[in-house]
């Protein structure tokens, strides 16, 4: 990976990680089309990245994340990462394995974008707003998580917000805890990253790499910050079928260039 394909990969990533579209999916989708091979620090770099972008949260709600008056907000992100740490590590195999599937990523795209033409109507009582969420309730966006974590492509910023409605928040409510539960959840899956790669190719580690990263992370980051406002806004006044004609008409093309040996 080159300087210009991971400032490319990190634009990617910024603009769909808080879109529920999939970050992944279209990082995953584009390697092959700027001739990016599958290692060991490009996987690497797609986590760092993800967590930088998740950075701009805490600086775009900094006083929702350093109000430690509030500590009942901090127990309930803890609860609703349990259920993401306990699958993640019993189906890492598994995680592993459809990460690098792209017909899986595909398939998952469009049933994911199918959803999405429906949610705003299938929820479209809310009733709750983060400050009055339950524990059981972050446990319950918490679970939904856990489906991105299973089908890759499924995007967990759309997993979790789908629990959020499902739990009677509104759209903004459900969008925003989204947001507030990915940051402990990418710090762990980065932590854990990091930590294998290091321990089973420390060559990866070289200062050029050590660079792209950091500049991969500050183009993710910037590009995020962006990307959240303009989500939030987006959904309040047009709602999710939009992002759910999007997935389709993605998926179907990757599955198509799949099938006839393009990609």
């Amino acid at each position: 990976m080159d300087l210009i394909q991971a400032i490319i990969i990190a634009i990617i990533e910024g603009i769909t990680e808080f879109l529920p579209i999939s970050s992944t999916a279209h990082m995953k989708f584009a390697n092959p089309f700027l001739g990016i091979a599958d290692t060991p620090f490009v996987d690497l770099f797609e986590i760092v990245i993800q967590l930088a972008a998740i950075g701009s949260i805490v600086v775009i709600y900094y006083k929702r994340f350093f109000n430690f008056k509030h500590y009942s907000f901090y127990l309930k992100l803890i609860v609703a990462v349990i259920p993401a740490l306990v699958f993640g590590a019993l189906l890492k195999k598994h995680i592993d394995a459809a990460l690098n599937n792209l017909w899986i990523i595909a398939i998952v795209m469009v049933a994911g974008g199918v959803l999405l033409l429906f949610i705003d109507k299938l929820f479209n009582k809310p009733a709750v707003e983060t400050e009055e969420l339950t524990y059981k309730q972050s446990f319950v966006v918490g679970c939904f998580q856990v489906l991105s974590i299973i089908f890759p492509g499924l995007s967990r910023s759309a997993a979790t917000i789908i629990g959020g409605m499902s739990q009677k928040l509104t759209k903004k409510t459900a969008a925003e805890f989204s947001f507030f539960l990915a940051v402990p959840t990418m710090l762990a899956a980065s932590a854990k990253s990091t930590l294998d790669v290091y321990q089973d190719h420390p060559e990866v580690f070289s200062n050029d790499n050590l660079l792209t990263l950091l500049i991969g992370a500050v183009v993710a980051f910037m590009v995020a910050l962006i990307s959240v406002k303009f989500f939030i806004q987006f959904v309040q006044k047009k709602g999710f079928a939009l992002f759910g004609w999007y997935r389709i008409v993605l998926g179907l093309t990757i599955m198509a260039l799949l099938y006839t040996k393009y990609l």
